[in-house]
């Protein structure tokens, strides 16, 4: 987290990322429903949100992948000596405007 509370992804240049949101956009195009999903695997996260300024590439493809119908969902987990468990759906925050 570079900002309290809040979850970012990337945390690097990922093109593999970028490939992926680019496949699941095509998925869509073709009649299908895809969605994106974030796990952020912390307790102490209430939004998440795109780090455009370390991967404009994935913020690029993101945004393309949001205008084709790509759905996109972040979950915070509950982490406990016992495991990770989805813990609650969290809000994207200016994911789509900072793409």
């Amino acid at each position: 987290m570079r900002q309290s509370g809040l979850a970012e992804f990337p945390d690097c240049v990922t093109t593999r990322g970028a490939k992926h949101l680019f496949e699941l956009a095509a998925q869509v195009r073709a009649g299908a429903r895809a969605a994106m999903l974030y796990i952020i695997q912390r307790d102490d996260c209430a939004a998440f949100a795109l780090a455009a300024d370390i991967d404009p590439g994935y913020a690029r493809a993101f945004r393309d992948a949001r205008a084709a119908g790509v759905e996109a969902f972040a979950y915070a987990c509950e982490i406990s000596p016992e495991g990770v468990k989805l813990k609650e759906q969290i809000p994207l925050v200016n994911a789509v405007q900072e793409a």
